[in-house]
């Protein structure tokens, strides 16, 4: 079953006459390139758009820096250039601590439907307004490719394995907790991952999905992933126009935001399908070990971790309420423990 029949199965019931009267076509952006399955997949769920709301909502959704650079989306948007995006959040670090926080809080999740939590019961998607809404979006809601694997060419059995181990991640948080961990990053280009591992510069990376890394010949060269990861879950975000997104129908935009979260429910089941495909692959190889953190291991990086949530907590008041709403869920699930 696609995407697009999964969410146009979940439709919601509308009120015909008072959604139809009038038709809304808008222009999103995703940060993805047209031949990444993460675009193909957003593509599914801008036509299950058009499904569940009868034609009254067309969205045209182009690949990456189709109209302004990855990184202008939020002023594109504001400046009704776009109508919305698609978007990795922490794009936006550097106009706001926050954007980064929020966008990937490195080792706080070690499953989607975690941050799924936070983001619809935890009080994230009022917060993720409250970030946005200054710069004339409305966030309609997340989604995320799931949790990325780690590729290693050496074993790695938990924290204490990460002791001096020569790494790519990039510029950053992620940089900053491995850092504290006791790994030595170093800042690379992903397409020099390959070449740095089998030349032995790196030991090890954080890179993307499993599946990606099994297709692109990681493996070959770096045969102990860790998976599921422990490390990055990238929270990518659904925002539009906030003047355009308030002069909607009620009715629709119960259709948009019911869209993303049966989005990214699929999103997550398709690629985690997918990676579990090349794990099992890769296993059946016999040349690839696959490691998977215990609980401990990830709590102890998630203590590690936290260290330099708080750090990054003080370089702005928003980002203190992204650190104090997050922990305090976190807390609040036992997952700090």
């Amino acid at each position: 079953m696609t995407i697009r029949t999964l969410l146009a199965a979940t439709a919601l019931s509308l009120s015909a006459g008072a959604v139809l009267a009038q038709e809304h076509t808008f222009r999103f952006q995703s940060s993805d390139p047209a031949g990444n399955p993460n675009f193909q997949l957003q593509q599914q769920w801008a036509e299950s758009v058009a499904e569940m709301s009868d034609g009254a909502i067309e969205i045209d959704l182009l690949p990456v820096e189709s109209i302004v650079a990855h990184n202008e989306t939020q002023d594109a948007i504001a400046a009704g250039i776009l109508d919305g995006h698609v978007t990795d959040t922490s794009y936006f670090a550097g106009r706001d601590a926050a954007f980064g926080l929020i966008a990937n809080p490195v080792g706080a999740w070690s499953a989607p439907e975690e941050m799924f939590g936070f983001m619809e019961d935890g009080g994230g998607a009022e917060l993720m307004n409250e970030l946005v809404e200054p710069y004339g979006l409305h966030f309609i809601g997340a989604t995320t490719p799931g949790l990325e694997s780690f590729v290693s060419a050496v074993p790695l059995e938990g924290v204490d394995d990460l002791q001096g181990l020569k790494m790519r991640a990039p510029e950053g948080l992620v940089q900053q907790v491995f850092a504290a961990a006791g790994a030595s990053p170093v800042n690379l280009p992903g397409s020099e991952v390959f070449t740095s591992l089998d030349k032995g510069v790196i030991d090890a990376a954080d890179y993307t999905v499993f599946s990606t890394n099994q297709a692109q010949g990681l493996h070959d060269v770096a045969p102990h992933p860790v998976y599921p990861g422990f490390h990055s879950m990238p929270l990518v975000e659904i925002s539009m126009n906030k003047q355009k997104w308030d002069a909607l129908p009620a009715e629709l935009q119960d259709v948009l935001t019911q869209s993303v979260r049966d989005f990214s429910r699929a999103q997550v089941a398709a690629l985690a399908e997918a990676d579990q495909a090349a794990v099992e692959e890769a296993k059946a190889s016999g040349e690839v070990t696959v490691h998977d953190w215990s609980d401990e291991e990830r709590a102890k990086f998630r203590s590690i971790a936290q260290g330099e949530w708080e750090k990054v907590a003080q370089r702005s008041e928003n980002a203190q309420k992204v650190y104090d709403a997050l922990t305090a869920y976190l807390e609040s699930q036992g997952l700090l423990n």
